[in-house]
């Protein structure tokens, strides 16, 4: 027998190749794995088991790959213009690989009859050409866990019905905090970068971004035939590698000493001790507001960028309000002493402060945010009061 999925060619092979089956020995699967100690990986993974138990075949469908080798990987990435693809592998493979990892495996095979996973197979197969398998990755709308969902359930007869079109009050950075909140600094690089979209409401199938959503979803999905009866979508489910057997849910922990808080905090007390004794020590503030300009400004470089960006969820993001590239205007005498120009930046900072209420910020950046507005523009927020005043 010819190896399934990496030897069709044509939907005739896939025909007479089930045709030939008629006890349905396979298995379809999702399979859910949890978080490593990368970045990349701290969300989890979803890919798609095959398994046909007659004819001793087992393979995983994986829309995860992807190699740092690729020319501009970073930039890429951060432009949103990653492409990723899937790949076919061995699951002896693919599970060494998790276990090596510490991470765990939890499958559920899916209770479809044997013609719906004919059109799954050569939904698979035709999306494993050459010209079709590389796809264009978006991490909150097209990724490896809604590319497994996608083709399993556009490729089954039946509807199933989720609880995905009910509200569950959350939000794409309320999601992926649940799985970077133990990883400080990874957390507040992404809410750095992270917009006011990413805020929004979301529904149940937008959440099933992440692969445990999706999975928590699928236990209690049901699937309705013509016949009038119910289903349930997911036959069995078990851990393959089971949770308290795996090691990267606590591993790479961010120290709790040394956190973006404490850093921040570090920052405000030494640009509140300099302006307390600028009289005193001129040049010393002086130093310590250009720092402070430089490293907002440059940043502000960065989020201006990320405008650009194929991102939904960056393109709009207030925080550029603090993080302004104007800002590196500051470092120039002939700005730095202009009333126009120091009442624009009072502007944004004032205009972020209020921000707050609409997008959540990178931990410690509203606090900067008001004490870099007292201390550089403390002498113009009194002017612009006493000019009330006298009003």
């Amino acid at each position: 027998m010819v190896v399934f999925l990496l030897s069709l060619t044509s939907n005739v092979k896939a025909q007479q190749y089930f045709n030939n089956n008629k006890n349905d020995s396979i298995q379809i699967s999702l399979l859910t794995c949890g978080p490593g100690e990368e970045v990349y990986s701290l969300y989890g993974h979803t890919a798609i088991r095959f398994h046909d138990l007659k004819n001793n075949q087992d393979l995983v469908i994986n829309y995860g790959m992807f190699s740092f080798s690729q020319k501009f990987f970073i930039l890429r990435f951060v432009f949103g213009l990653t492409d990723y693809e899937m790949g076919i592998m061995p699951f002896d493979a693919f599970m060494e690989e998790y276990s090596n990892e510490g991470r765990w495996v939890k499958e559920q095979i899916l209770n479809i009859p044997l013609q719906d996973k004919m059109r799954i197979a050569m939904a698979i197969d035709k999306n494993n050409l050459p010209e079709n398998r590389t796809y264009r990755y978006n991490y909150f709308y097209d990724n490896c866990t809604t590319r497994a969902r996608d083709i399993l359930i556009n490729n089954i007869s039946e509807k199933v019905e989720t609880q995905e079109n009910q509200k569950v009050n959350s939000s794409y950075r309320k999601e992926i905090h649940k799985w970077n909140g133990e990883h400080c600094w990874a957390r507040w690089g992404n809410d750095l970068l992270l917009g006011v979209n990413a805020d929004r409401s979301i529904d149940g199938k937008e959440q099933q971004f992440l692969p445990d959503n999706l999975s928590n979803d699928w236990e209690t999905a049901k699937i309705k035939y013509p016949d009038g009866k119910v289903y349930r979508f997911i036959s069995k489910e078990h851990y393959l590698i089971d949770k308290n057997a795996s090691s990267a849910d606590n591993n790479a922990i961010d120290s709790n000493i040394f956190n973006p808080y404490s850093l921040i905090g570090i920052i405000i007390v030494i640009m509140l001790l300099t302006s307390w004794k600028k009289t005193k020590y001129p040049v010393l503030y002086k130093i310590v507001m250009w720092g402070v300009w430089l490293i907002t400004g440059l940043c502000g470089i960065i989020i201006t960028a990320m405008i650009f960006s194929q991102h939904p969820t960056v393109s709009l993001n207030l925080q550029i309000l603090l993080l302004n590239p104007l800002n590196l205007g500051m470092l120039v005498p002939a700005l730095a002493h202009n009333k126009k120009y120091n009442l624009t930046i009072l502007t944004c900072l004032v205009l972020f402060i209020l921000g707050g209420i609409i997008q959540s910020y990178a931990d410690g950046l509203e606090y900067l945010a008001f004490i870099l507005l007292i201390v550089s523009q403390r002498d113009l927020l009194l002017q612009l009061f006493k000019n009330k005043k006298q009003l």
